[in-house]
């Protein structure tokens, strides 16, 4: 990298993850200062562009700390590629694949990888019956942290989607519901870091169990067999490479004893000292400046 050290931070945005994103955006912030970069913080609003172009010296890299729709679905990725700035995490492609639920079990189901059978419906359609055999789950086809995650099991007398909006779209992907214990799983560049258990007191690993104090529990490393281990991080490779993801991913399974199941690949994992990514790179030896720094030397754009 030049002499030029001014990294352009963008976080907050307008999705549902805007009070995540600036808790990532303000950690990256200070790890960088750490790292002996110039890192300016960019509260991003509709006007970004100009924002970015007005900075002064140019920015050598961008460090995406956006999550959720906008930020990681390749629309932040799209117009940085146009402006020539080198960003953190994946591209446009990979950015919109991994956020396209449907598009990306497609992807990891041909690739050999295991996942949950599903089908997608729209509101009308839960309203009038189960599209599936109880338990299943209801999510958003394109957002990010569990938002609008629902479980429908065989006690629920009511059906969640009768009388609440539903702020997420026309469609929504019904999934089986996969019992079994939560694994994650980072990947930097071409390596897997390790494997996280993660527990939780919630019925299951939700937007609060995510991100409020005492909502779960990391074991780093997980208790499990050297194989199994091994096999899911070899699995999260995969599927990083399968969706053509650069930089820092998290892929997520479900583990019940026999089978590894991927749920999702993260493109855009949280990046606060105590997430899951930083834990498992400081489980490898790798500080969170200097986590943040590799990022930043490895920011590309395509184009």
């Amino acid at each position: 990298m030049s002499e030029n050290r001014h990294v352009a931070v963008l976080m907050g945005g307008w999705s549902a993850e805007r009070e995540v994103s600036m808790v990532s955006g303000a950690a990256v912030t200070r790890a960088l200062q750490k790292a002996g970069y110039q890192p300016t913080p960019i509260d991003v609003q509709r006007d970004m562009g100009s924002w970015l172009t007005r900075l002064f010296p140019r920015p050598v890299a961008v460090f995406n700390a956006l999550h959720g729709r906008f930020g990681e679905d390749g629309c932040v990725q799209g117009l940085l590629d146009i402006l020539a700035i080198p960003y953190t995490h994946s591209g446009l492609l990979a950015s919109a694949l991994a956020m396209d639920k449907p598009m990306a079990k497609k992807m990891f189901a041909q690739a050999g990888i295991k996942v949950a059978e599903d089908i997608i419906v729209t509101r009308d359609d839960l309203l009038a019956g189960d599209p599936l055999p109880r338990p299943y789950v209801v999510k958003p086809i394109n957002e990010g942290s569990s938002v609008g995650v629902y479980i429908i099991r065989e006690s629920n007398n009511d059906n969640p989607f009768e009388n609440d909006p539903w702020p997420f779209g026309e469609t929504v992907m019904a999934e089986a519901f996969l019992p079994g214990r939560e694994l994650t799983v980072a990947v930097m560049g071409d390596r897997a870091l390790g494997v996280t258990e993660i527990l939780t007191d919630h019925e299951f690993y939700d937007y609060d169990a995510k991100y409020a104090d005492g909502g779960s529990r990391h074991v780093v490393p997980a208790d499990i067999p050297d194989s199994v281990a091994e096999e899911a991080m070899r699995l999260a490779v995969l599927a990083h490479e399968t969706l053509g993801c650069r930089g820092v991913s998290r892929a997520d399974f479900r583990y019940d004893g026999t089978h590894l199941t991927i749920l999702e690949v993260n493109t855009q994992p949280g990046m606060t000292p105590t997430s899951l990514v930083p834990e498992q790179a400081a489980q490898a030896g790798i500080s969170f400046p200097d986590l943040v720094g590799w990022m930043v030397e490895n920011a590309e754009y395509d184009g």
